[in-house]
């Protein structure tokens, strides 16, 4: 290892050290002024709307899309394009959070103007007391003091990291509150690897399960395979309930006097099956380590009434692995 090397690494680690410690602090100094500002949000009837300037508004940027994504409506709005019209879009019945590391930042003037004029109720995030974000904040949270991570303390790079923390504490905490489940998170997530992970078996499931009766002749039985292409049929008994299943393996063991036997006579019984409500993932994993391609989908309040069939297949296309 170079020395250059070893100096990256070494400051690499210093980095890190500083920002882990000063989020130790901001853990230790959270106080009252936090739950405040959730009851504040909760209570607000419009959305929550995240401003800040510079690397502060990247910061409120990223705050404004997990707010939305964990159910409380919130939106950016960069408080630049406020003072040129944009404050039409802080309306009575929205909560205004406002970031600012000296709380002084000359930009955010017309946004805080706009939410003491019409009562709209501001959260305030800074690092210096007294400043004039805390003052006119509702509720003013106020960062601890922590050194910047450079040697010249003067790049965000600890303050941004605390506040980014702080957001997604007020995220979390608003998104426990309102009971926020994997299913609601599905619905503001139907796109890409997120969207595939919570996807369910029933929204992949086909509804024209291939099923034959019991006693039926596998003559029947082929023709119903071959007609569904999902490569296997499922056999039910006199009730219409699914009784087992037959497989490409089952007609290889069968193949001498195939066509002469019954339906009942060539399937594996007991077949497994999975609900329309598990995840996709889990068919994918029961699938993989029974190594089959096929799931018999039935509703566990009728464990034995087939409703449809998954395919690995349509898994994969979905973006399940």
């Amino acid at each position: 290892m170079t020395s250059s090397t070893t100096d990256f690494l070494a400051a690499g680690r210093r980095v890190i050290a500083r920002e882990a410690e000063a989020l130790g602090l901001l853990g230790a100094a959270l106080d009252e002024s936090f739950g405040r500002a959730v009851d504040l949000i909760l209570a607000a009837k419009g959305r929550v709307i995240v401003s800040g300037m510079g690397k502060s508004g990247h910061i409120a940027r990223k705050i404004a899309a997990t707010f939305a994504s964990t159910g409380t409506p919130a939106q950016f709005v960069h408080p630049a394009e406020a003072s040129h019209g944009d404050l039409g879009m802080v309306t009575a019945g929205d909560v205004a959070l406002v970031l600012s590391n000296s709380g002084e930042t000359s930009e955010l003037a017309d946004i805080i103007a706009h939410t003491r004029r019409f009562s709209i109720p501001l959260i305030g995030i800074a690092s210096r007391e007294g400043s004039t974000l805390l003052r006119q904040s509702d509720v003013g949270i106020l960062l601890p003091a922590a050194p910047e991570a450079c040697e010249t303390g003067i790049v965000p790079t600890t303050s941004t990291t605390m506040t980014l923390a702080l957001g997604d504490a007020l995220a979390i905490a608003l998104m426990e509150h309102r009971a926020f489940t994997p299913e609601h998170f599905r619905m503001f997530h139907p796109g890409g690897k997120l969207g595939a992970k919570l996807l369910k078996v029933g929204d992949l499931m086909h509804a024209e399960v291939p099923l034959i009766g019991w006693d039926r002749p596998m003559g029947d039985a082929l023709l119903e395979i071959s007609r569904k292409g999902f490569g296997v049929v499922g056999v039910t008994d006199d009730a219409g309930l699914l009784a087992g299943i037959i497989t490409d393996g089952d007609l290889r063991r069968h193949m001498d006097g195939l066509l002469s036997l019954k339906a009942g006579q060539v399937m594996t019984k007991s077949p497994r099956t999975i609900a329309p409500d598990d995840l996709a993932e889990k068919a994918v994993a029961l699938m993989n380590d029974r190594k089959i391609t096929c799931l018999f989908v039935v509703d566990p309040a009728q464990p034995a009434r087939a409703q449809g069939i998954v395919h690995i297949h349509d898994c994969l296309r979905a973006g399940v692995a």
